[in-house]
């Protein structure tokens, strides 16, 4: 498929796409608000100065370039910012943590006409995608209007790479029209250099995902939440959970509770859309509920804590001993396990974790993450933690501490950022 065709079909789907926008609006209202935005249309931003376009299509991508633009606006107070993001998740999250000293729009869909729009209005400088984000009218489109594009953080996994040479001329074409990638690692690089990416457009930076840190206070914080929950309580948490991990977590924990009955359960779901639901799930199962969003706190006779909050997934991690890490029981391909992994937690996961492969292979191989293959033997290794405090202490140490080995991929990307993209001549 060329990217004539690919414009052609995609043309043909838009208004279904944009139904489907719609009826996402029936669970999730912000949905329907500033449509016109995806579209190429939205007040023309008076800035004093050409802008740095960042495209982070949902919350994982927001939060993992947030000390990147922090580290810029620190460097670069004068400089206009403007982010993208597909999700409402994704800007509720720019918008909590900078307010107006960035601007956020939605980002425009892959049609030319909107596309087109969009850099007619805002001129960036220079446009830094987030992860693998990369639509082949948008990168056309900044290639037209000579603004250098940068993804940064690139990760491609094998299943990823397959789907791209399903295309491979388009992507072909895609590749060599990008300035730059700063790959994760040089496994993931080499699918880029695969499917047609010029090996001087690469760099090997390293996951900026390593530099997160315990937020300020998190220790204070997690002793005060224990104390609210029950100091002597062993607290399991399942983070970023999708639908069908859910009701396995509660089936593991009915199981858990016939040794360990003052165990406590905290479920913090990955999409704030599906919180209502996952409080039903856990009441229909019997168990009796708290939820952080009403202002409750767990008694000595509450069960399971639903941390169904935007924003707190790292205080709540602080304050549990074991720490699920979700998207890996199905096939979504896991979340990010050194946030817990920095807080020196014993993490745990599924086998399905493909988005971070590199990363989880390399954290288990550290012995800072255990891997189970299915909801018994999660089972199994939930158990067995909950009645060993040294081995739980051991898998934390041993993960914070590859954690700390491999950061400074922050510091390199801020470099590339400003060579590319803000500097550039």
């Amino acid at each position: 498929m060329n990217r004539t065709l690919y414009t052609c079909l995609f043309y043909i789907a838009l208004p279904f796409i944009l139904l489907k926008l719609w009826l996402r609006g029936r669970k999730a209202p912000a949905y329907r608000q500033r449509w016109q935005e995806r579209l190429g249309f939205m007040q023309s931003p008076a800035f004093d100065d050409r802008p740095l376009w960042i495209h982070a299509v949902s919350v994982g991508e927001a939060l993992a370039i947030i000390p990147l633009v922090k580290l810029i606006q620190a460097r670069y107070p004068q400089l206009p910012i403007v982010m993208t993001t597909m999700t409402p998740t994704g800007a509720e999250r720019i918008i909590d943590t900078f307010g107006d000293s960035v601007t956020h729009y939605y980002c425009p869909y892959d049609a030319p006409c909107a596309i087109n729009r969009f850099l007619s209005k805002v001129k960036p400088r220079g446009c830094v995608v987030v992860e693998t984000e990369l639509w082949p009218n948008m990168i056309a489109g900044c290639a037209k209007h000579d603004v250098p594009v940068l993804v940064a953080n690139a990760r491609l996994s094998a299943r990823s790479a397959k789907g791209y040479a399903r295309f491979s001329n388009m992507a072909d074409q895609m590749l060599k029209q990008i300035t730059k990638i700063a790959a994760q690692n040089s496994v993931d690089g080499q699918r880029f250099v695969d499917l047609g990416l010029p090996k001087s457009a690469l760099e090997v930076t390293g996951s900026i995902k390593f530099d997160v840190s315990a937020p300020e206070g998190s220790e204070r914080l997690a002793v005060a939440l224990r104390e609210m929950w029950g100091l002597d309580r062993p607290v399991f948490i399942a983070a970023s959970t999708h639908e069908g991990e859910e009701s396995a977590i509660l089936n593991v924990y009915h199981k858990l509770l016939e040794s360990t009955p003052e165990l406590l359960l905290v479920i913090v779901p990955r999409h704030p859309e599906r919180f209502d639901g996952v409080a039903e799930l856990i009441k229909q199962q019997g168990f009796k509920l708290a939820r952080r969003s009403l202002g409750q706190q767990p008694s000595p006779k509450t069960q399971v804590y639903l941390g169904d909050t935007m924003g707190e997934l790292m205080k709540l991690l602080a304050a549990a001993d074991i720490a699920f890490v979700g998207g890996s029981l199905i096939e979504r391909g896991g979340h990010n396990p050194l946030e817990p992994a920095v807080l020196k937690k014993a993490v745990v996961m599924g086998p399905h974790f493909f988005n971070f492969q590199v990363i989880c292979d390399s954290l288990r191989e550290a012995g800072g993450l255990v891997v189970v293959e299915d909801e018994p033997a999660l089972l199994r290794q939930a158990e067995k933690l909950i009645h060993a405090p040294v081995e739980r202490e051991r898998i934390g140490e041993l993960g914070q501490a590859f954690v700390r080995e491999n950061q400074g991929a922050l510091d390199r990307l801020y470099a590339l950022t400003e060579r590319v993209c803000i500097n550039r001549n």
